[in-house]
């Protein structure tokens, strides 16, 4: 992986990146995040959503209405706010597209998202957050061993071997069926009362 100095130099390889397509992936080849290299918070999604693609910033429509009601149950006040001091990214930078029978986005591939894990390493590398908040399995799955399930990990943290702490959420999909279970929503009450008394302890 290419070492950069600071992060306009890598999101300006990213912008010309053309890895999934020359791959053969017909995907909408425009890299989707936002945020300031001094974020002390990064919110690492799975991979932009068509929404997304349409106004070029990460957790638009639908599901970044949900996550942004959670982050306000978190203590955050408003989703400007939030957006003004977090780092948001996710583990395929472009829209993957929609599924072949249209019934929503298609999912980044196994080698999709093997060849868009440099980007992340560099952005984590560079912005050196404190705290990550993986959302939805495939980015639960980069910080969590690939066996375990969400079930397992959302409402818990961790303190990585960097000492970033690390939160997991779910998906905020309404494709997701995730919280229709509970015991589910207890666990995810749990992760934002955890975002809740981080954001107090270290003043974010």
């Amino acid at each position: 992986m290419t070492d950069y100095s600071d992060l306009p130099s890598m999101l300006a390889d990213l912008s010309t990146c053309r890895a999934c397509a020359e791959a053969g992936y017909d995907i909408y080849s425009t890299p989707i995040v936002a945020g300031q290299q001094a974020a002390r918070l990064m919110v690492v999604g799975q991979a932009p959503s068509g929404a997304d693609a349409q106004s070029n910033i990460p957790f638009t429509g639908e599901a970044g209405s949900r996550l942004f009601d959670w982050l306000k149950r978190a203590g955050w006040d408003d989703e400007e706010s939030f957006r003004q001091t977090a780092y948001i990214t996710s583990v395929t930078k472009c829209f993957p597209g929609e599924k072949e029978n249209g019934s929503g986005d298609r999912q980044a591939s196994a080698k999709e998202r093997k060849l868009c894990r440099k980007w992340l390493d560099a952005e984590i590398a560079l912005v050196r957050p404190e705290v990550i908040v993986p959302v939805g399995s495939l980015a639960v799955k980069l910080f969590y061993p690939p066996q375990l399930q969400l079930a397992d990990v959302i409402g818990e943290s961790m303190i990585d071997a960097q000492g970033r702490h690390i939160v997991p959420l779910p998906h905020p999909s309404g494709a997701s069926r995730w919280l229709n279970n509970p015991h589910n929503v207890g666990r995810l009450e749990q992760a934002l009362y955890r975002l809740r008394t981080l954001k107090a302890d270290l003043g974010l």
